[in-house]
């Protein structure tokens, strides 16, 4: 048992050996402790002043009164010192928001929202950012009891996952994945009657209440018939076989034809009876499944923890590390940060190759490029792109590339972004890898705007957007379409860059699964045009989604920008709320617009 945990989810509270410690005076020493330990860097003192007792007669003062309580409810004298402010809490002590972003999170800390029941009358930036927190914890709540219950269906515990899900439901219950997965729970379990009254009363409040029904998915996976294995006859020859034909089949397009035979080798491994061949089966289904241009996420990733549940011995490691790393990629597309952290380590812990490794790295580069950690994202991609070229990985070299320019563009490294680009399309030229093609391509159109090449831009996006329209990826269109956008706006065409950056953001939701990034990154764009336009309307309602998208997601660059936009706007709060989010972001371009505001 720990000496010292801090509960900051729920009612606050403080223990010291399993007991209740008498708690600090007034919410606003818990707003104190909760902006200490959760900030990534120690915190000035006039900081916490101004944001919390600026109507006190001497504001550092009553902060220095604050922290001695502190002091006393955690009884560590060395906590809470110095100027800046260290939180200095014992090493052996539990945070249970920041156990739950930890290797192995305990669904027990999981007892409501952020500093549920603590209002602080105080400084408007610190109301912002105490939002900001709260729906970043919310989602790594979710987050945590999605895994978990994830696991129980994985294990043939069902029910135990029904009920992980109606708790994670609690945070958001219009979340039409979690919808969907209590759904799987209940028919896993036999209750095919309660999981159909579930959609039927899901679609009542999605029609109350949001005007629209929930996704099909939510009424698919009631209809869907779980895996009975009534055979014992499996043969392993006869999984082989519907593998291979699965994997051309999806390579050459075939999707359809594909998943289904994939499907007969998962039946047919079932009926073998080896834990082995079933995870690759299955791992090579949820595989196509989360990867495929249709909302197919959730029954992937489900498919995905059967097969991790059915990896026992050493030798399974490959595929483990295999199916850690898609689950992974799964939750950074969904802006599940900590729970994409955990899997793509415990990947990494399990990769045997060099393919692996890179596969793993890119993966873990492009979740650290979402939240603006740049240094970082660049030398994992880089490390990334140097393992796969010296194994011949070139498709793996221009995937890494093409996420590594993403990056590169937002720190506006253009002459880096173009070579990293350039030589991107020339391998999937080489490759013919052309359900790749519309992503580099519409990337380095911008880059080619930044360069003043308009004309290169319309070339490169007269292909990449009726391609990606015809290959039905979201992600890819929406990608063409935002930079079609620019292009409009470059040549001054307001109505039709505005056109275009519509149909991008709701191109990018056009599935309930979507890479969220993606969605804000269009989201920023659009609202930018629209207060250049002297649309304040427009631009506030869609600065509401990319506030709500990017706090949960925890992507720090597109909340600055969005406070910017608010700030152009005519809020108050905006310039100081993004200087105090964009103070820790490694992106010297956006510290130099900082700067720049007055």
């Amino acid at each position: 048992m720990p000496g010292l945990a801090v509960h900051l989810l729920g009612e606050p509270t403080i223990e010291r050996a399993g007991r209740a410690a008498a708690p600090p005076r007034g919410n606003k020493a818990w707003a104190v402790l909760a902006y200490v330990v959760l900030a990534e860097r120690p915190v000035p003192r006039a900081r916490l002043a101004e944001f919390l007792f600026a109507d006190a007669a001497d504001p550092l003062g009553a902060l220095r009164w604050t922290l001695a309580q502190l002091r006393r409810a955690v009884d560590t004298p060395d906590a809470l010192l110095g100027d800046p402010i260290q939180a200095g809490l014992p090493d052996d002590a539990i945070v249970d928001v920041l156990a739950l972003a930890s290797g192995r999170p305990d669904v027990g800390l999981v007892r409501g929202g952020l500093l549920d029941g603590v209002d602080v009358a105080c400084d408007e930036v610190f109301d912002a950012w105490l939002l900001i927190e709260r729906r970043r914890a919310a989602l790594l709540c979710e987050s945590v009891l999605r895994d978990a219950a994830l696991r129980a269906l994985a294990t043939d515990e069902p029910l135990r996952g029904a009920g992980l899900v109606r708790r994670a439901l609690e945070f958001d219950p219009f979340d039409e994945s979690a919808h969907e997965l209590l759904v799987r729970c209940l028919v896993r379990a036999g209750d095919r009657r309660g999981a159909r009254e579930h959609v039927a009363a899901c679609e009542r409040a999605f029609a109350r209440d949001l005007g629209q029904p929930p996704d099909e998915r939510v009424r698919r996976a009631a209809d869907e018939e779980p895996p009975v294995v009534a055979r014992t006859d499996g043969d392993p020859a006869a999984v082989a076989a519907q593998l291979a034909a699965g994997h051309a089949a999806v390579d050459s397009g075939a999707v359809g034809p594909g998943v289904a035979c994939l499907r007969h080798a998962c039946a047919e491994a079932r009926a073998a009876g080896s834990p082995r061949l079933l995870a690759t089966a299955l791992s090579a289904l949820g595989t196509v499944l989360v990867h495929a241009p249709r909302d197919r996420d959730e029954e992937g990733v489900a498919l995905l923890h059967e097969a991790l549940a059915s990896c026992s011995a050493p030798d399974d490691d490959a595929i483990a590390a295999t199916i850690c790393r898609e689950i992974g990629f799964v939750e950074v597309q969904a802006g599940r940060s900590a729970s994409a952290s955990r899997w793509l380590v415990r990947a990494t812990e399990l990769a045997r190759d060099d393919a692996d490794r890179a596969g793993i790295l890119a993966v873990r580069g492009m979740a650290l490029a979402d939240r603006a950690y740049y240094d970082a994202s660049r030398s994992l991609l880089q490390e990334s792109i140097d393992i796969a070229a010296a194994g011949g990985g070139r498709r793996q070299v221009a995937w890494s590339l093409t996420i590594l320019s993403r990056g590169l563009l937002s720190c506006r490294r253009i002459d880096d972004a173009r070579a990293a680009l350039d030589e991107a399309l020339e391998i999937v030229a080489a490759e013919t890898w052309v359900a790749f093609q519309p992503f580099p391509e519409a990337l380095r159109a911008e880059v080619a705007l930044h360069d003043g090449d308009d004309e290169l831009a319309c070339d490169l996006l007269d292909h990449a957007v009726p391609l990606s329209c015809r290959l039905g990826d979201p992600c890819w269109e929406a990608t063409a379409l935002r930079a079609r956008g620019l292009v409009d706006a470059a040549h001054g065409d307001t109505a039709a860059a505005l056109h275009r950056m519509r149909e991008a953001v709701d191109c990018a939701g056009r599935i309930s699964n979507h890479y969220i990034w993606i969605r804000a990154h269009c989201l920023e764009t659009l609202a930018a045009e629209e207060v250049a336009a002297a649309r304040p309307e427009a631009a506030a309602t869609d600065l509401d989604e990319l506030e709500l998208l990017a706090a949960r997601g925890d992507m720090r660059e597109l909340l600055v920008r969005a406070a910017l936009l608010r700030a152009a706007l005519g809020d108050p709060r905006g310039l100081r709320t993004a200087r105090l989010v964009g103070e820790a972001i490694d992106n010297p371009y956006l510290r130099a617009q900082l700067d720049l505001r007055v």
